[in-house]
């Protein structure tokens, strides 16, 4: 099923031959220049900590805080600090993908074939988040309870488990999709505009399309946290 979602295409792309097997390039070097800002920033503000925070210091603790917040709420006081890096990874990789759609040109970066966008603004990017999401909350629940995890599968009743067998495929898809379609959506319906109407008349959804793209990060993040909660407790 995975293997047909990664063969969506939408719109010409660039591919490098590695043997046997061709790799997106267009997702590969927007995924490098987001983690090159991650790593940037990371680095820059936190050079030279200060008590008093200030500047980057004081918005890369913010950040922490949040996420620190975020997985206590959603998989609880007690286990929740284990979860912050992974939590803080997925957050901060689709908060700044989605954002470097919306504020970088990467589009006049001009490639052989197809055109730079945002890494979540193709399939295979957000279909490798939700895989990753899934495993974390197997391996979460496994770890915690053992082979009593999969009591879950015939909870409260046994013929149930077809219901919820269905209910782990159908989280990675909807946090794929949803994620993939937010912002395949907002960068088309404002490419469009741009090339129809004067720049500033796309200016409003521009900057409704950076709200969107940063609640984007949060519900997938929650999400993640919450399916991981939910594992850990062992029932629906």
């Amino acid at each position: 099923m995975f293997k047909i979602l990664a063969e969506i295409s939408v719109g010409q792309h660039l591919y490098w031959g590695f043997g046997q097997y061709q790799l997106h390039a267009q997702v590969l070097i927007t995924s490098w220049i987001v983690f090159a800002i991650i790593i940037f920033i990371s680095l820059t503000a936190n050079l030279k900590l200060k008590l008093e925070p200030k500047g980057l210091q004081n918005l890369t603790e913010y950040v922490t805080e949040f996420v620190r917040d975020l997985a206590n709420t959603q998989i609880g006081e007690s286990e929740g600090a284990k979860w912050v890096p992974f939590l803080g990874t997925i957050f901060l990789f689709i908060f700044v993908s989605n954002w470097s759609g919306a504020l970088l040109p990467l589009k006049i970066i001009k490639l052989p074939n197809g055109e730079l966008a945002a890494p979540t603004n193709d399939i295979n990017t957000t279909v490798a988040l939700a895989l990753l999401t899934s495993f974390a909350y197997f391996f979460a629940g496994l770890r915690k309870l053992g082979l009593n995890y999969f009591k879950r599968y015939i909870s409260p009743v046994a013929f149930l488990l077809p219901i919820n067998v269905l209910e782990d495929f159908t989280k990675p898809l909807s946090l794929s999709f949803r994620l993939f379609g937010n912002i395949l959506a907002d960068e088309l319906v404002v490419g469009v505009l741009i090339t129809l109407v004067p720049i500033f008349v796309p200016i409003p959804l521009m900057l409704l399309g950076l709200f969107t793209s940063a609640i984007q990060a949060l519900v997938f993040s929650t999400l993640a946290g919450a399916y991981i909660g939910e594992s850990i407790e062992g029932h629906h």
